[in-house]
Order: C-alpha cells, then sequence, then structure tokens
C-alpha cells in the first residue's frame, strides 16, 4: 500500500505540474479567439479558431498587415489588420491604399473584391478626414478589416493604442480543414 500511495502521489504532482504549465502558458504566451462576424472575410470567416500570440509584440514591433486582436471596448475583442504604423501617413484613392505616399498591393483583398462584383470595394479617404490627424501618432496603429465595407475599424475607432493589442493572429485551427499559420 505504501509503494501505491507513493505512485499515486506522484501521478497528483506530476498533473498538477502539467496544470500548472499550461496555466502559465495560456496565460502569459498564447490565447484562443474565436471570430465573431464578417469583418475579416474572406481571410477569416465568422466562428473561426485562431491561436493568438500574446508575446511577440514584447520583443519585436508590429508590422504593416499584420493580424491582431486588441481590446475595442471593455466586453469586446477584434480582429483586424494593421495598415498604418507610427509616422505613417495613409490615404485611399480610387480603391488603392498608399502609405506615406506610396501605393501598396493588399493582395489579401482580391478574392472578395471579385466575389462583391465591387469596383470601389474601399471609399476614398485619407487619415486626416477621418481622424483630425495627418499621421499615425507613436505608440498607435490603424487598422482596417479585409470587408472594407462591413467592418467596424480604425475609421469609426479612431487609433488603436498599441497597449490595447492582445497579440497576433498566427494559426487558424478551426475548422480543422482551414488549418493554416497565418502570415
Amino acid at each position: 500500500m505504501n509503494n501505491l500511495a507513493r505512485e499515486i502521489w506522484d501521478w497528483v504532482k506530476t498533473f498538477a505540474v502539467v496544470i500548472i504549465i499550461v496555466l502559465i502558458v495560456r496565460t502569459f504566451f498564447f490565447a484562443n479567439y474565436m471570430v465573431h462576424g464578417e469583418s475579416m472575410m474572406p481571410t477569416i470567416e465568422n466562428g473561426e479558431r485562431l491561436i493568438i500570440n500574446k508575446i511577440g509584440y514584447e520583443f519585436s514591433d508590429p508590422d504593416r498587415f499584420d493580424l491582431v486582436v486588441f481590446h475595442a471596448n471593455e466586453e469586446s475583442d477584434y480582429i483586424k489588420r494593421i495598415i498604418g504604423l507610427p509616422g505613417d501617413y495613409i490615404e485611399y484613392e480610387d480603391d488603392t491604399l498608399y502609405v506615406n505616399g506610396e501605393e501598396q498591393t493588399e493582395e489579401y483583398l482580391t478574392p472578395f473584391k471579385n466575389q462583391m462584383g465591387e469596383e470601389d470595394f474601399t471609399n476614398d479617404f485619407t487619415l486626416e478626414e477621418i481622424t483630425g490627424e495627418t499621421e499615425v501618432p507613436e505608440g498607435k496603429v490603424f487598422v482596417l478589416g479585409d470587408n472594407r465595407q462591413n467592418s467596424m475599424d480604425s475609421r469609426q475607432l479612431g487609433f488603436i493604442d498599441m497597449n490595447e493589442i492582445v497579440g497576433k493572429a498566427n494559426i487558424r485551427y478551426w475548422p480543422i480543414n482551414e488549418f493554416t499559420f497565418m502570415r
């Protein structure tokens, strides 16, 4: 009986250590996120599940076109694409994105544009027209949803504080047939 009790105690300790490690990883390194809504279609669909890297931006700055989850308000987190970084001037003209005067290719929008048959998928605007600022302020980013006609993003919310970013979307794991590493 003494050996059995010792073996059970070893299993309990092992199980406790595993639970602690899982809690630490989930709390500080990665998080699950379920997409609600159609604002990122066709890149990400309603109901898909993602793994969010919570520590990536502790060691590096966000990149343009990263998919990020952020605290939109006290109740909701949103997922959007970073379009503007600190110091950037953003402009849309004739359905073309210009960052600091340079035309940007947004290949991820092509499937949805073709599906919608829309020529003017993203309405013209300048950063100053919608935010009152000529460039993205330090410590902030400008985000847009891929479904530009059905997205609550920086055009309505304003700039997103980098401290509000939960993390970068790294993996789509559900539905299983859509498993992908996000770019």
